[in-house]
């Protein structure tokens, strides 16, 4: 038995299949992931992910240098942008976490290597039997909230980055059953 958050949906079953849960170790798609759950706050992953592109194309390809300089005028015309979620608070949080991002990366060489000190730079393996069994945050998620407000980022509570550990690969929430489960841990 696989996952069941996908259903039948096929770019969740995509998501899933291709890169839910696969280390990641590439400071361009922390920094994708950050921009996706940052607005995924208080919304479903899916609603995230069928906007994906037009996020990309909304956020510079996800460059992070290009973010962070983005101004009052790109903002305001990103909250007319159908695409993306117009929440103003969201995508000025994104620009505020473009330069905090920039910030770690300065100070630590990138933001992966910064990162993955909250799992001790190693995956998580949670040996989840039920759906019912996934949490939504964890004491490392809770040590990297903290972590990254201190730092100035923001949208970055103990479940959005718990869902950012599950979607880099830090924590593996893959069902035991699932084929995915130890394809992610080679």
């Amino acid at each position: 038995m696989n996952c069941t958050w996908p259903q039948n949906d096929p770019q969740l079953l995509d998501y899933h299949d291709n890169e839910w849960g696969t280390p990641v170790h590439e400071d361009k798609k922390h920094f994708e992931f950050l921009v996706l759950d940052c607005f995924q706050a208080g919304l479903s992953w899916k609603t995230i992910l069928h906007r994906r592109k037009h996020f990309k194309k909304a956020f510079a390809n996800f460059d992070v240098k290009k973010v962070a300089k983005f101004d009052e005028d790109k903002v305001a015309e990103l909250m007319q942008n159908e695409g993306i979620i117009r929440n103003k608070l969201k995508i000025t949080g994104t620009v505020k976490n473009a330069k905090a991002f920039m910030e770690v990366q300065k100070e630590f060489g990138s933001f992966d290597k910064y990162i993955w000190q909250f799992t001790d730079y190693k995956t998580i393996i949670t040996k989840v039997k039920q759906p019912s069994d996934i949490r939504a945050t964890s004491p490392e998620s809770d040590e990297m909230s903290k972590a990254l407000k201190k730092r100035g980022f923001t949208f970055v509570g103990s479940t959005i980055c718990y869902a950012y550990m599950q979607a880099a690969g830090m924590v593996n929430d893959h069902l035991v059953t699932c084929s995915r489960y130890k394809e992610v841990m080679k």
